[in-house]
């Protein structure tokens, strides 16, 4: 039975698929049902609204959607008064089409106007039928909206929304539109308000983070904007995603390398290594370009950990452009990769291109791919046998922790640690340094005792179960006050 059929307030339950700028609109989801005076259901199941923030990029997108549609409506004819929301790219995409195919959906939203939700479900119950509102164009920035964090101790901040790129495979810009730009002092401003909520660690979000600036006329402002993070109190790791090659400048190297809060590690797309491919798929860098961006960052962070993303079976792709791809792997040497089985998505132009791989073909090729990261990370891993890392412990990144009697959590280069905690009780949030004693291709463990344990602002929070909870964040918010400018750069690129 749901909560307001016993009398108490309606209950939600957001369910997430795709990238971290979905689980992010997730947490405004979440902030925006509980402004409208909705509370988090206690038990999924039994939830008055259940909202899905979907994701349009992979084939089988629309399969699980449905799915799980088809798998509550049984739930909604025993409760009548129980509502259902669909929203994010696959919303965008398939708009009226989504009540069309499933009835018992109440509303359907965008990626451009996340905002109007509680007034389309309130919409919906006093009209008895589906609200569909899908804008065209942003209605205000995502940021501007109350959020509910998921984490005490991480927190993502949108720096941009949108994507100017033309890429053959991706659906990504047809559904977020072009790119809009935050200033730079709202930026700073979120993330001053998340540390004073005891906040350790910020990425910054992006389709493509590096050309942040562009609406501004200001090409070098993401690198400034790395460097300002490096003047708030209180931040101790800095990350960003996702960048674009053809964007990534010697600056923002230097940002990195010169900003001690600024983390190592970098996730740099790759997508294939064959120049006659990258072309097809209209990704404007080439191989050369990509590997002597490798090169310079690792110049300037020998201990730089580089992860990636990679598509086999790109419309076209031979056997000599897949070799391609992996000699790349085996020259870049990457720390992990998300890996991606080409796959038709209507409304993009590789969807119409002739050649398409065969699937027994691509899924050969995939096999081979995987084998050989397995072999280059699980060597990479091995090389930090015996060395010290510094753990910020996280809350459910380790499966088996509970039979192992292990914790887990992210070295400052981002790799999973698991580590055993000695006499220690550290909490998610709180920062433990340790000694690396094993390594597997995905993940290191550190069995001896901690070296060292510093209880954290982030470990208070988790401890006393506060979540960050910002009403919006946009520029002269009087309880955060404006930051300072961003600087300008210094003596260019230190490469």
């Amino acid at each position: 039975m749901t909560t307001s059929a016993l009398g108490g307030p309606r209950t939600y339950d957001v369910r997430t698929y795709g990238c971290q700028m979905n689980v992010h609109d997730s947490e405004r989801i979440s902030g925006l049902m509980e402004d409208a005076g909705y509370v988090r259901a206690a038990d999924p199941d039994a939830a008055d609204v259940v909202v899905f923030n979907t994701c349009a990029v992979r084939e089988n997108a629309d399969n699980r959607l449905y799915g799980n549609l088809g798998h509550l409506r049984p739930t909604k004819l025993k409760h009548p008064g129980m509502q259902i929301a669909v929203g994010g790219c696959l919303a965008q995409k398939d708009r009226g089409d989504i009540v069309k195919k499933a009835p018992w959906v109440d509303v359907v939203f965008g990626t451009h106007n996340i905002g109007s939700l509680p007034a389309l479900l309130e919409r919906a119950r006093h009209n008895e039928e589906a609200e569909v509102e899908i804008l065209e164009s942003l209605e205000v920035f995502p940021s501007t909206l109350p959020t509910k964090r998921e984490s005490t101790y991480a927190g993502w901040v949108s720096i941009s929304v949108g994507c100017n790129n033309t890429c053959t495979f991706c659906i990504v810009p047809s559904l977020r539109g072009k790119e809009k730009d935050r200033r730079p002092g709202e930026i700073l401003a979120e993330v001053s308000a998340l540390v004073n909520e005891g906040v350790l660690e910020v990425t910054l979000l992006g389709q493509n983070v590096n050309s942040y600036g562009v609406e501004f006329g200001d090409r070098l402002a993401f690198g400034k904007l790395l460097r300002a993070t490096g003047e708030i109190e209180g931040l101790e790791r800095v990350r960003f995603t996702s960048p674009h090659p053809k964007d990534f400048t010697d600056d923002v190297i230097a940002a990195m390398a010169e900003t001690p809060n600024v983390c190592h590690s970098l996730h740099m797309p790759l997508q294939s290594g064959s120049d006659r491919v990258l072309k097809a798929m209209r990704r404007s860098y080439r191989q050369e370009k990509y590997l002597g961006i490798i090169e310079k960052v690792r110049a300037a962070m020998p201990d730089a950990a580089i992860t990636t993303d990679i598509i086999v079976g790109f419309p076209g792709e031979t056997e000599e452009d897949f070799e391609q791809t992996l000699e790349v792997v085996r020259r870049a040497r990457f720390s992990s990769a998300f890996t991606f089985q080409y796959s038709i998505r209507p409304g993009t132009p590789a969807a119409t291109m002739a050649d398409q791989v065969p699937k027994a073909v691509v899924q050969d090729r995939y096999n081979r791919l995987i084998a050989l990261l397995e072999e280059i990370t699980w060597a990479e891993n091995k090389k930090l046998v015996g060395e010290k890392v510094e753990v910020l412990v996280a809350v459910g990144e380790g499966r088996k922790d509970e039979r192992t009697g292990r914790m887990s959590g992210r070295a400052r280069d981002g790799r999973l640690v698991h580590f055993a905690t000695g006499d220690l009780t550290p909490r998610p949030g709180d920062i433990v340094e340790t000694v690396v004693t094993y390594a597997a291709p995905h993940h290191l463990n550190a069995d001896g005792a901690p070296i060292s344990y510093r209880r954290t602002r982030a470990g208070d929070a988790f401890e006393a179960g506060r979540t960050p909870r910002l009403q919006g964040v946009s520029l002269g918010l009087p309880t955060v006050g404006v930051p300072a400018p961003l600087p300008a750069t210094t003596g260019g690129c230190a490469l």
